[in-house]
């Protein structure tokens, strides 16, 4: 799949690292670095544009190395980008840590996924259809 992109960041466009990579690296694009506090938030400019063909979204996850070392994560995950968004692509991060971290320009800050979504249409009916779960929820199936 061929995807349009405009990329005003000084790094090449995020590509996957492995044959089987679902998801792309996406750097930050700073003019200077960022310090996130302990439980800050803080949107982070890639520096890249993209324009996605309808039926598909790009999903920006969190980074697992980021995440287990440092306790650096993505806020809404996935966030979802819209085939009709023509914005920068930025990403929403925190920091769940004790310590301060440090964001510099071109750190790999989180990956983004493209991905296929259909288009639901709702038909209202009376009752649903049961099943063997029915009606259970968190926990249903026990704790171990």
């Amino acid at each position: 799949m061929k995807i349009k992109i405009v990329n005003r960041s000084k790094y090449p466009c995020p590509a996957y690292e492995t044959v089987s990579s679902a998801g792309m690296d996406l750097r930050a694009n700073l003019r200077q670095p960022i310090r996130l506090e302990p439980m800050e938030r803080m949107l982070v400019p890639t520096g890249l544009f993209i324009e996605l063909p309808a039926g598909y979204e790009a999903q920006v996850r969190p980074r697992s190395g980021l995440a287990i070392r440092h306790g650096i994560t993505v806020l809404n995950t996935p966030g979802t980008i819209d085939a009709d968004y023509r914005g920068e692509i930025m990403v929403i991060m925190i920091n769940l840590s004790r310590e301060p971290f440090d964001i510099q320009d071109g750190d790999r800050i989180a990956q983004m996924i493209i991905a296929s979504h259909e288009k639901a249409e709702w038909v209202e009916v009376r009752e649903l259809l049961d099943t063997d779960r029915g009606q259970g929820g968190f926990g249903h199936t026990g704790n171990h």
